[in-house]
Parts: C-alpha cells; structure tokens; sequence
C-alpha cells in the first residue's frame, strides 16, 4: 500500500450492519418498554422505533420478546453483578458482620445504572416490572448459583431469622423494594446526585432485612402451620 492509498476499514458497512441491527433494536426496546410496559409495547412497535424494515430482522436476532428482553437484561447486568462481586469480596474479606453493608451490596450496583447514558435508567425500570410480575418472562428472579445475587442471598441468610428466609421470603422483598425505588428514581427527572438517595435506600433496604417478626406475625404463621398439618380451617385473628 502506497502512502497515498487509503486503507479498507477492518469492517465494512455491510459486516457491521448486523450488529448495528441488533443493537438499535435492543436501544429501541429499552426505551419502550420502559416507557409503556413489557406488554404495552408490540414488536412490530420496536422495529419501527429501530427504523428497521426487514420484518424479520427481530424474529432473526431474538426469536421472541422473551429473547428481546433477555438480550437487554444481558446488555446490562454483568457490570451489575461485577460491582456486587466486589463489595461481596471486600465484604468477606473484613470478616465483620454488618447487615448494611450488604444492604449496600444490593442497592450500589443496580443504583449506578441511574448514571448510564446508555439505557441504564431504562434498565432499572424494566427490572423492577419484571420483578414484580405473577409469572415472569424470563429467568430473572431464579438466580444460579453464579450469579452475585445468589452470593448477596448466602451471605445475607444467616444474618436473618429462620422464618425471614423459609417463609416470609425477606430477601426477595427486599430486592423487589429496593429495584421498585430505583426504577422510580429513573422515571424521573435526572438529577445532578444521587449519593444522598441512594444512601437513604441502603438504610431502608437494611431496616427491612432487619425487620423482626411481630408476635402477631408468628401467631399467624403457627395458625398456618396448624391448618397445614391439620387441614381444617385456622381460626380467624
């Protein structure tokens, strides 16, 4: 090649044209569905907001909208779950048991997605409506055991009384509050900081793990169990 020739670009516009594709399609996704619902928004709808015109060029990238919302899910949350990671670490590595600081671990990372240009505030809605659906979509709220969220529940879990984990499911309420105050936080208008916000959100999210069984609670849950073994029908109260 002479010094006056140009090089080729590594990639030709024609073999970026599918990544470009499907990464519109995911922003467009991001942006509806955040704004209307998971269901308030048609596939059709998204590759229109894509400016994409191959009708199957969503089908061909996603299969479904189970696909789709995977893909945004997987756009974001491993920046996620490496910020957990690492405060899980510094966490075990202190060998101090402090219920906020893994309050902290829980509402840190996903509170820094408030600062993502690139559909984070889209993300922590569309998270905390699909948390809170009756039957999810997708595998969201199962994690495995390599997830962080898996490793936050472990830790977390000793720290709780046995029917906080076994039966009231304390963690899980935690994480749905704690993601339903973030996606509120990122519906609205965005502000200049978030410390103070997001540090009143560990206090919360910490007082609710810490929340201790009423004897009114523990009554009812003995009546249940009552029921349960018995079958018959537990006294009202």
């Amino acid at each position: 090649m002479t010094a006056h020739e140009t090089p080729e670009p590594a990639t030709s516009p024609r073999s970026r044209e599918p990544r470009d594709t499907r990464g519109t399609l995911i922003r467009a996704a991001e942006q509806l569905f955040a704004a209307k619902g998971v269901d308030g928004v048609s596939l059709s709808e998204i590759k229109r907001a894509a400016g994409q015109r191959n009708a199957m060029a969503l089908q061909y990238h996603f299969g479904d909208r189970a696909g789709l919302l995977r893909a945004v899910l997987d756009k974001h949350t491993p920046a996620v779950d490496a910020r957990r990671e690492v405060l899980l670490q510094q966490y075990e590595d202190g060998g101090t048991v402090d219920l906020r600081s893994l309050a902290a671990a829980l509402v840190l990372p996903a509170a820094a997605k408030l600062a993502d240009p690139d559909g984070g505030r889209e993300f922590l809605q569309i998270v905390a409506e699909l948390l809170n659906r009756p039957e999810p979509l997708v595998e969201l709220v199962v994690p495995n055991e390599g997830s962080s969220i898996y490793a936050w529940r472990r830790l977390v879990e000793p720290l709780l009384r046995p029917e906080s984990t076994t039966v009231l499911h304390t963690r899980f309420t935690a994480l749905r509050f704690c993601h339903a105050e973030l996606a509120a936080r990122a519906a609205a208008r965005p502000r200049g900081d978030d410390r103070l916000f997001t540090s009143r959100l560990i206090d919360l999210v910490t007082a609710l793990l810490a929340a201790p069984v009423s004897e009114q609670t523990a009554r009812l849950l003995r009546e249940r169990d009552v029921k349960g073994r018995t079958g018959q029908q537990a006294p009202a109260g």
